[in-house]
């Protein structure tokens, strides 16, 4: 008789079970609530199909639908098999290739045989979709031999798969799941878990989104497959809400209320990159005041660094190795001119537009001798960056290819460290609450399998970073949430991360501080202690908005274009009723202006209602409106953006107000 396998479960107790026994059978042992409840097992930390047998002695943890995130990581990976399976039902001879789950949802790309999918196939394929979880077909998980596995999809013409199979490290185990039983069972290689059966999925609880194309691999030399996005949750109602979220986020979308507000445009000749309207580039400014006037009351210097460096500049910082695909690189020539020359000889050196500020703020520091007296040192720049990313990656002014970053390195040496990240986390704190953010998480990226530095460094820069955070004065609620990411850190050091969460639920990474001895050690940076000897510095890499393309962007969608006062391109409009009191109009905004008021005036000759309904949807924040008896009285009546109300003021009152109104919040 075989040895039997102890299972150690989490309230202490001990279950000895057969070989062939699965956590679905102890589930069952214990109780036929939790043999209902139990989707999936933790087994020794691991996530594992509740079909799987133990191996050997194991510690085991049932997992149910209470456990959110485990839960919706299953049932979006069931959605993507099921999609993967709908779609070739419907479509026989099309390919499968991957089909991962998302943040929310879950997507597959497909090579199809005839046409490129469209959205018009949506609602045939969701209908088969909730065909198949109807079915209840159990999810099997088989291992294959390598030889085996591609013989299987090259016979069936998966010539994605068969080459991906082929490509897997050599020892690696290939698993496939097979949706259904015997010979007509489909098929799909994945490394799991999943589900007991395509049944435990709800049928009403996810949506077919769009269809997009995709390369395959991420290479544009690559085929060009069908990309078929879907969201899929636990239950309807938690589908539902999402769809709701969905549909005010289109309404909050930052494309299209730039363009009804006139702040920007983006165009196919500089591809991402900005084109800044006045109004767009006022909300800049008073963005980039702001944060100029919180880093010089913090003790920061400012400085301005070039954007092109030699590329042996990159080869000695790392980033030449690490991140050279994601740089634009420049022949250091002038370019041929002759029409059937070469342009570039490609024998010339190489200089590149710098993807980050880090290194050029070393060289900084380099210059003249340092003393430990003079750290720590806070070297701020709004530097204009530009990253080579892949023209599907785009996304309005969100993700672009140029951006200006409120970046910053802090040197400093080892007894200062943790003081200083208290101090940044302080700042960062205050900056997010005047922005309208009060919701916010913070993260620990920890190492990365490929890094710069010893285990020792390592330990130590994380150790420094988790005790500044529990120390630093944020709330005790931001403390207790506080959560590490293993793998998530940066090659040359672990971050802290600052997670937004905005007006309808979603959450934006943008601040970060990174705790770094690699990069003062390959630029030799250093300073002289106290003993007379040299020393490296610690760099702090930080930033608060992260990027102001990125931030402005997630401002408009928090705001919906409402922003604070102090924020607003465009603060006040003067109305005018009747051409009478056009006059009257300009001096009150000309004595707007004077105050420091933001304003326009609208002498059209429309109707009132019409220009009340245009500014409405302009989201100007204060609309004056004045007459022939405003002027004669000298008053005027002011409308305030989301208000069926109006107040009739003197005008010295209604400018002291708004005056006080548009103060930002540090001054």
């Amino acid at each position: 008789m075989s040895a039997l396998f102890r299972i150690s479960l989490p309230d202490g107790s001990v279950r000895e079970v057969a070989p062939g026994t699965t956590p679905a059978d102890v589930a069952a042992a214990i109780g036929p609530g939790l043999a209902k409840a139990a989707i999936a097992a933790r087994v020794d930390g691991e996530l594992r199909d509740i079909m799987r047998p133990f191996e050997a002695d194991s510690a085991l943890a049932l997992v149910t639908a209470k456990d959110e995130a485990d839960a919706l990581e299953l049932a979006r990976h069931d959605y993507a098999h099921v999609l993967a399976e709908a779609v070739q039902n419907l479509f026989p001879g099309t390919q499968i290739t991957f089909g991962p789950s998302t943040d929310d949802g879950f997507y597959y790309d497909f090579a199809p045989k005839d046409r490129p999918f469209t959205d018009e196939d949506l609602p045939a394929i969701e209908a088969e979709m909730r065909r198949i979880i109807g079915k209840d077909e159990p999810l099997i998980r088989e291992v294959w031999s390598r030889a085996d596995l591609i013989a299987r999809w090259t016979a069936q013409g998966e010539s994605f798969k068969a080459e991906w199979a082929a490509e897997l490290p050599e020892g690696e185990e290939l698993t496939v799941y097979k949706a259904g039983k015997g010979d007509d069972a489909w098929l799909d290689m994945c490394r799991g878990p999943h589900l007991a059966s395509t049944g435990k999925l709800d049928p009403q609880a996810f949506k077919l989104t769009r269809v997009s194309g995709a390369y395959w691999r991420g290479d544009q030399k690559n085929a060009m497959l069908s990309r078929i996005y879907g969201t899929g949750w636990l239950n309807k109602k938690q589908l539902d809400a999402h769809l709701t979220m969905l549909e005010e986020a289109a309404k909050r979308d930052h494309r299209k209320i730039g363009q009804e507000m006139d702040l920007f445009h983006l165009q196919s000749e500089a591809q991402g990159s900005v084109f800044w309207h006045p109004k767009g580039y006022m909300l800049w400014r008073q963005l980039e005041a702001y944060m100029r006037r919180r880093l010089d009351a913090a003790g920061y210097v400012e400085v301005k660094t070039p954007q092109l460096m030699d590329a042996r500049q990159w080869e000695q910082s790392g980033h030449w190795g690490k991140y050279r695909e994601n740089m634009f690189v420049v022949p250091d020539e002038i370019p041929g001119t002759e029409d059937d020359a070469a342009i570039f000889s490609g024998t010339a050196d190489l200089m590149a537009l710098k993807p980050m500020n880090c290194p050029a703020h070393v060289l900084i520091f380099r210059q003249g001798i340092k003393s430990y007296r003079d750290l720590p040192l806070r070297m701020a720049e709004f530097g204009c960056c530009h990253r080579n990313e892949p023209h599907g990656a785009l996304h309005g002014i969100m993700r672009v290819r140029q951006f200006t970053q409120d970046d910053a390195h802090i040197f400093v040496r080892e007894d200062q460290l943790v003081a200083e990240v208290q101090q940044f986390c302080e700042l960062l704190d205050s900056v997010y609450q005047h922005l309208g953010f009060s919701d916010y998480a913070v993260k620990l990226a920890l190492r990365p399998e490929k890094r710069f530095g010893s285990d020792a460094m390592w330990d130590k820069a994380e150790d420094e970073l988790h005790q500044a955070v529990l120390g630093s004065n944020l709330s005790e609620t931001i403390k207790a949430n506080f959560e590490e990411l293993p793998g998530e850190g940066a090659f040359y050091a672990p971050k802290l991360e600052f997670h937004l969460t905005d007006a309808i639920g979603r959450t934006w990474q943008v601040g970060t501080i990174q705790s770094d001895r690699v990069l003062p050690e390959r630029l030799d940076a250093s300073y002289v202690g106290a003993d007379g000897e040299r020393h490296r510095p610690v760099m702090l890499h930080r930033a608060i908005l992260g990027t102001f393309e990125r931030f402005i962007g997630i401002l408009i969608e928090h705001h919906a274009g409402r922003f604070p006062l102090w924020l607003a391109p465009v603060q006040a409009v003067v109305a005018t009723i009747v051409s009478d009191a056009d006059g009257y109009a300009t001096e009150v905004a000309e004595k707007l202006a004077a105050a420091g008021i933001r304003v326009e005036t609208d002498l059209r000759n429309e109707k009132i209602n019409y220009k009340v309904r245009e500014h409405s949807l302009a989201k100007v924040p204060n609309l004056l409106v004045v007459g022939k008896r405003e002027a004669e009285e000298g008053n005027v009546a002011l409308r305030q953006l989301g208000s069926e109300r109006q107040q009739f003021l003197l005008l010295d009152e209604a400018i002291a107000m708004l005056t006080e109104a548009a103060k930002a919040p540090d001054l």
